[in-house]
């Protein structure tokens, strides 16, 4: 499976004005941005949010492709990767289909709402320099499909990712700086759960 890798990161709602502080470390390097688009995909009952798995297809940033996420503890999910071009005309590569069948039984996976992001990237180095964290600040406008009435919502988040595995100091580091300027740990473990409005 092409890009299998633990993912840790921890989540904060901020409002529209909100500031991003000092991190608690310096820069690795000067913050980038990215114009992101993610079409995610579950069944009609929706089986995957319900287990805490998101299936996605992202065009834009360093890694856009396929990507499949499983929980594997607080604030860790397995990602399973594949490049773009594996869903044939926008249907879900067999292989990460595979991964979920047996939650899914049978049922097809349909495009179920739509995620455009625009994202700057701050990346935070350790004592010894090299980025051990990321900093993403998100803007992020969305839409659940096959709902007629649906309005987008709009929202502002900042996603902490680990870099290292030695990262756990830095990020409590870096929490405690977004929640002192006005940021507040998310109420959602997604960004898909919170268009649903699942937990």
């Amino acid at each position: 499976m092409t890009g299998d890798h633990l993912e840790t990161e921890q989540k904060y709602d901020a409002d529209a004005d909100f500031v991003l502080p000092e991190l608690g470390g310096r820069r690795a390097a000067e913050p980038k941005r990215f114009y992101l688009s993610a079409t995610y995909f579950d069944t009609d009952d929706l089986d995957l949010i319900k287990h805490k798995i998101t299936l996605r297809r992202r065009v834009g940033g360093d890694d856009e492709g396929w990507h499949l996420k499983l929980p594997v503890r607080k604030d860790t999910r397995q990602e399973l990767h594949v490049p773009l071009d594996e869903g044939a005309a926008g249907s879900v590569p067999a292989r990460l289909a595979a991964q979920v069948e047996d939650i899914t039984a049978g049922h097809a996976l349909r495009p179920i709402a739509i995620l455009d992001t625009e994202r700057t990237v701050v990346p935070v180095a350790g004592p010894a320099g090299g980025a051990r964290a990321e900093v993403a600040d998100d803007r992020v406008t969305a839409i659940r499909l096959g709902e007629t009435d649906s309005e987008p919502m709009i929202w502002r988040e900042i996603e902490v990712e680990a870099k290292s595995p030695d990262s756990a100091d830095l990020l409590e580091t870096i929490g405690k700086a977004l929640c002192e300027a006005g940021a507040r740990p998310s109420a959602s473990g997604s960004k898909l759960a919170r268009v649903l409005g699942a937990s």
